[in-house]
């Protein structure tokens, strides 16, 4: 940006100031709010928001320099509710991220799984000497709620997940969205979501608190057995 073209001091002055407002408008909105969804608070929420995006902006234009915090822009949360108020159909699309921390956890589990189908206890061409091979094994044969239970017994680390539903005026045909399940999403149909992330502070000390009250399984492959327990 040429020098012509920099903001001046007075106008990142002024922008602070918006910004100081902004923020006294979002406080007085939330002490007097009427519910959870009040309309008041989103409306000093979203000038906050435009104000300190304005700030921000400006701040580096001129100074080089950036503001500590970020506040979500409307493009950052779903549209408005558009679908149908009494849906027919709903759909659930789900997204779980992990990390493959211990291979050789996976690779014995799969194995474990697979011997427990043959006679002989072995399979020469068994799948689950791979890593691909080994997660399509415990994924064909385990329900992903009980891997998302259970995963660190699968040698997997938790990473981000989300949880979409959608709402329809009727279900589809059979088979008619198999091709490209996760294709052609309007966001104006999705009636909730739920997102987990450690980029949540209140889902990081909840997930703490819960770590520290399950027992996980020890590393001694003769304590894998529950796996097997249920079959």
């Amino acid at each position: 940006m040429s020098d012509a073209a920099q903001p001046t001091a007075a106008e990142v002055r002024a922008a602070a100031e918006a910004v100081k407002t902004a923020l006294d408008r979002h406080l007085a909105a939330v002490e007097r709010r009427s519910g959870e969804d009040d309309p008041d608070v989103s409306e000093a929420f979203n000038q906050l928001a435009a104000a300190a995006e304005v700030y921000d902006e400006l701040l580096y234009d001129r100074y080089d320099e950036v503001t500590p915090f970020e506040i979500p822009g409307a493009e950052d949360a779903l549209p408005p509710y558009a679908g149908p108020e009494e849906p027919n159909a709903i759909s659930v699309l789900i997204r779980r991220d992990y990390t493959v921390a211990e291979p050789q956890r996976l690779l014995a589990q799969a194995q474990r799984v697979e011997a427990a189908e043959f006679d002989d206890g072995a399979d020469d061409d068994a799948a689950a000497r791979t890593v691909p091979g080994a997660l399509g094994t415990l994924f064909g044969e385990f329900e992903p709620d009980e891997i998302a239970s259970r995963h660190k017994e699968f040698g997997l680390e938790e990473g981000d997940s989300t949880l979409w539903v959608t709402a329809a005026e009727e279900s589809p045909e059979a088979g008619e969205w198999l091709e490209a399940p996760f294709d052609h999403i309007d966001p104006q149909q999705v009636v909730c979501r739920f997102d987990v992330s450690a980029v949540f502070d209140d889902e990081v000390s909840d997930g703490d608190e819960d770590d520290d009250d399950i027992d996980f399984v020890d590393e001694d492959d003769e304590e894998l057995e529950p796996l097997d327990a249920e079959r």
